[in-house]
């Protein structure tokens, strides 16, 4: 799992300061209507990071577990990450992105073949939604990166 965590520190560190590039009002526009903006889309992350905190955490002292999921779009709603001010969004999501790869790093090898559910869909194990995890992000990533102009470089090394 050392390189699965070192995957999402190496995605983390290299869209940082992609990210810090992008002014506020171009981080706050929406690409179409009903479509999520990179400020939205990097709060929807937050949002996945705080619910995947606790699933690694009680997937690793649990050998089989059920945990609710959550509504991402009434949560985007909710928290009006298109009000927030982007630095402070990225900062955020790097911190705690750098975090979630500690949890990865430091599971118990043992642990990596627990099962859990969520709202009863399942069993998934441990280790693959850890990794399901790395690849949520980078689908996001890649998202944000058209919305806001840039080219597709990351696509090509991730």
């Amino acid at each position: 799992m050392i390189e699965v965590a070192q995957n999402l520190k190496d995605v983390v560190n290299k869209m940082t300061p992609i990210l810090k590039e992008i002014n506020d009002k171009s981080a706050s526009k929406r690409p179409a209507e009903g479509k999520w903006s990179p400020k939205e889309i990097l709060g929807h992350l937050i949002d996945s990071a705080n619910n995947n905190q606790m699933k690694f955490v009680k997937a690793i002292e649990s050998k089989s577990i059920d945990v609710a999921g959550y509504h991402q779009n009434e949560w985007v709603d909710i928290q009006k990450y298109e009000h927030y001010d982007w630095n402070q969004l990225i900062d955020f999501w790097a911190m705690f992105n750098h975090h979630i790869a500690h949890i990865i790093e430091n599971v118990p090898v043992d642990a990596l073949s627990n099962e859990l559910k969520v709202e009863g869909v399942g069993p998934f194990t441990l280790e693959f939604i850890m990794k399901d995890y790395v690849e949520h992000l980078k689908h996001h990533m890649n998202q944000v990166l058209p919305d806001l102009g840039l080219d597709s470089a990351f696509k090509m090394v991730y």
